[in-house]
């Protein structure tokens, strides 16, 4: 295989994985935009955490609700769990890695916040008891998962929302939840400026 075989490869998945989530989850992506509008309005804040990659989109997400998507407004409250390095090592030291954002959720959360949970696989011990903590605090959950949703799947409740990639590979997962962030992104700002 060329080089540009690989290229082309490599959209072509990209597309028909977007496509696929498309058709499958935009409605769940709207209600995720209406539950975040409605937390905001209700003075929440939504709190991200991943592990990895995921982080990292937790990380640009928490930056365009603090700082602006593509619209000027004010500043939304929003933290990326993954982002202290003094935070996650005392947790992981001290407890365990499983409760680098538990322990967060737990000081942190209230009942009018979401927690937005990304994972590739829906596995992860932390992201596991990051979600069993919220729903001890009477949070709700947005969830992207991708592959069959995983342990995090199984551990929503009926008013959470999970908005599922279609998808086995990590790499197109993470690029899916990057465009379905940024889809977040923008209908909350049109819900909330009217745009």
């Amino acid at each position: 295989m060329n080089l540009i075989d690989i290229i082309e490869k490599n959209f072509a998945e990209d597309i028909t994985t977007k496509q696929r989530t498309l058709e499958k989850s935009q409605n769940a992506i709207a209600l995720a935009a209406q539950l975040m509008t409605h937390g905001l309005l209700s003075g929440g804040k939504i709190l991200s955490c991943g592990n990895g990659g995921s982080a990292g989109i937790a990380q640009l997400f928490s930056s365009k609700m603090l700082n602006r998507f593509q619209m000027e407004r004010p500043g939304l409250p929003a933290i990326a769990l993954s982002t202290d390095t003094s935070i996650l090592t005392s947790i992981a030291n001290d407890y365990s890695y499983d409760q680098i954002f538990s322990r967060q959720v737990a000081a942190l959360g209230q009942n009018t916040d979401i927690l937005l949970i990304i994972t590739t696989s829906g596995n992860s011990g932390n992201i596991v008891a990051a979600i069993d903590t919220a729903h001890e605090r009477h949070m709700k959950i947005i969830a992207l998962t991708g592959q069959n949703g995983g342990e995090v799947s199984a551990r929503l409740q009926h008013d959470d929302i999970e908005i599922r990639v279609d998808s086995d590979s990590p790499i197109r997962i993470q690029e899916t939840h990057l465009l379905i962030l940024h889809c977040l992104g923008d209908l909350v700002d049109s819900q909330l400026m009217g745009a």
